[in-house]
């Protein structure tokens, strides 16, 4: 059991630009999850809030866990410094963004646990051969689960190290065999107020969505992760199956998916539409292309009182940034 004392908001950055954050959220469409207090201000070395406890690991199913296979991107990556520690289990599930259970890093923590995970499915449609609708379960026992350690950057500036557990999104996308016409995949997000009571709230358009285009989907960095340090996902960090981009800002992995959807046209994203002057389709991390409220050069890594330098393409520019030939960074952001 955690026996933190709760924090208090004052004890994270000023009272007038927390409120001012909390009034910016409530009563504008759209917000950045914290990214006006905590983008520029300083907040505790911990990412844990309000005293919320975290999962034992006893208490998540552990998962099995396949050695790469030959050609993983888990071999063709070189192994992260140690200046890039994996960020403990305590603050990666209790500081987090899901604002389907709440505005507040604390909020999933506290109230994912009224998510069903089973049953559950996952449509695959769209422009492919073989649509199908499958069972989590089913799912996870097609492809085998490799481990990948990968650094994780907000668009709020500030990062973490997970150690997830998940399978090639291209291999899904193989299997279901797209026409010529898939150009883009679009993920949507279970939409149901009773388990996701953040969705009776207007802050953002509901269900969450997200996309892709085809050449970052079929990536070999480009992953769906189905639990974390060697377990199952929790609630709080998007079960019971998450997309994760680690090149790109974390608001691009969206959580809890139950439709993927090949298309020949760029797909709605939830941020990008909501503010498309502030994120952008791509979202990819770039220190050099300040949010219009914040820099992105540096980053405060949860579990640390300094900031340090953010990475081009989050430290992955020699695996993905050949997708990006020709484009102006600048303006695709």
């Amino acid at each position: 059991m955690d026996t933190d004392p709760p924090i208090k908001p004052s004890e994270i950055t000023s009272e007038d630009l927390y409120r001012g954050r909390r009034s910016f959220i409530r009563n504008v469409a759209y917000a950045a999850g914290g990214a006006a207090v905590f983008g520029g201000g300083l907040y505790l070395a911990t990412g844990r809030g309000g005293g919320v406890p975290a999962p034992a690991l006893s208490a998540l199913a552990p998962l099995p866990i396949a050695p790469p296979p030959e050609g993983s991107a888990a071999l063709l990556l070189p192994p992260l410094p140690p200046t890039d520690a994996q960020t403990p289990i305590a603050d990666i599930t209790s500081y987090n963004n899901f604002y389907e259970f709440g505005l507040d890093k604390s909020d999933p923590a506290e109230n994912a646990g009224t998510l069903k995970t089973r049953p559950w499915t996952i449509a695959i449609e769209g422009e492919v051969n073989k649509p199908r609708t499958i069972d989590i379960d089913d799912l996870l026992k097609m492809f085998p689960l490799e481990e990948r350690v990968y650094r994780m950057r907000c668009v709020e500036a500030w990062s973490m190290v997970i150690p997830w557990l998940g399978f090639p999104l291209g291999k899904l996308l193989d299997s279901v065999e797209p026409t010529s016409r898939a150009k883009f995949v679009a993920f949507e997000t279970l939409h149901d107020p009773k388990q996701m009571p953040g969705q009776e709230s207007s802050v953002l358009p509901w269900p969450y969505v997200e996309g892709l285009r085809m050449d970052e989907a079929r990536h070999p960095l480009a992953i769906l992760a189905a639990g974390l340090y060697g377990r199952t996902l929790p609630n709080q960090n998007g079960a019971p199956l998450r997309l994760v981009v680690p090149w790109k800002y974390g608001f691009k992995g969206i959580k809890s998916i139950v439709k993927i959807k090949l298309v020949e046209s760029q797909p709605i994203a939830t941020w990008n539409a909501a503010a498309p002057g502030e994120y952008g389709f791509f979202a990819n991390v770039n220190p050099a292309v300040s949010h219009p409220r914040w820099s992105q050069a540096s980053e405060r890594r949860i579990g640390e009182l300094s900031r340090r330098p953010t990475l081009s393409f989050n430290g992955y520019a020699e695996q993905v940034a050949s997708l990006y030939q020709g484009m102006d960074l600048t303006r695709y952001f």
